[in-house]
């Protein structure tokens, strides 16, 4: 699958906010999780611009999202997510090395990550360890794995 990062447009935030849904649920979350869930997994069309979102596309359908938060030294990757027709085919790649560019553009020197339990592997093939544990933004009694990544500096 070929697919094309760009930068995210507010217009979007609908679009994304649901593939964060669909993608979440990809899982075997049921319905009233994800209904837990959905505000945190909700984009505001100004946030597009503020949290950095990058957006995969493949023959002009979007396919995935990324976002790289916060201000240096140390910022978020807050959101990835790849719709759920596209899991395996090397978009979350795309979009985590998108991510630490965008990070190391943005003089960012580690990214953090609350990960999903069900992605913790995936970011540990992407160079991420977990360091923690966090409270879960949606669910009380949750934890998840925390995790960080540091960003290279430019050679």
């Amino acid at each position: 699958m070929r697919v094309t990062v760009r930068p995210g447009r507010s217009d979007e935030a609908a679009l994304l906010s649901d593939l964060a849904l669909r993608s979440k649920a990809f899982w075997g979350y049921d319905e009233q999780f994800l209904a837990l869930c959905r505000d945190e997994l909700t984009l505001a069309p100004p946030e597009i611009v503020a949290k950095r979102t990058a957006v995969a596309e493949s023959d002009g359908v979007v396919v995935g999202f990324v976002t790289v938060e916060g201000t240096a030294p140390v910022g978020e990757l807050g959101m990835l997510y790849v719709a759920p027709e596209a899991i395996g085919k090397g978009i979350g790649g795309e979009l985590f090395r998108y991510a630490v560019e965008t990070a190391r553009t943005a003089g960012l020197q580690r990214l953090v990550i609350d990960a999903d339990p069900n992605a913790e592997s995936f970011y540990r093939a992407m160079g991420a360890v977990r360091v923690g544990n966090v409270a879960s933004g949606s669910i009380p009694g949750r934890e998840l794995p925390l995790m960080e990544v540091d960003v290279p500096v430019a050679q």
